[in-house]
């Protein structure tokens, strides 16, 4: 699973930020996809780590994007090892 930094530039201002997080990609059977983690916060206190799936669907599914996604995730958590630094085992919210 290559793993790349995540970078930002934001298309209004032109600002860049490095060092915003890490990308994983995988290869499915649907296609490409990716996993995005970024750190969100001020500091490591109370900060929030995010988690971006990203997974091309070009056929008409059952279920929704969550479940469609959760094994991405689940792989991508578990890759990253999430839980072991994190401490957690469940999202505290999930969009």
């Amino acid at each position: 699973h290559p793993q790349l930094k995540f970078e930002f530039t934001d298309p209004v201002d032109g600002s860049f930020s490095g060092r915003q997080g890490m990308v994983l990609r995988f290869k499915t059977a649907q296609g490409d996809a990716r996993a995005v983690f970024r750190l969100s916060g001020t500091g490591s206190a109370g900060a929030t780590i995010r988690l971006y799936l990203e997974q091309f669907d070009g056929e008409d599914t059952e279920g929704s994007a969550t479940e469609r996604l959760e094994g991405l995730g689940r792989e991508a958590i578990r890759i990253a090892k999430l839980r072991e630094l994190t401490g957690r085992d469940t999202p505290t919210v999930i969009t």
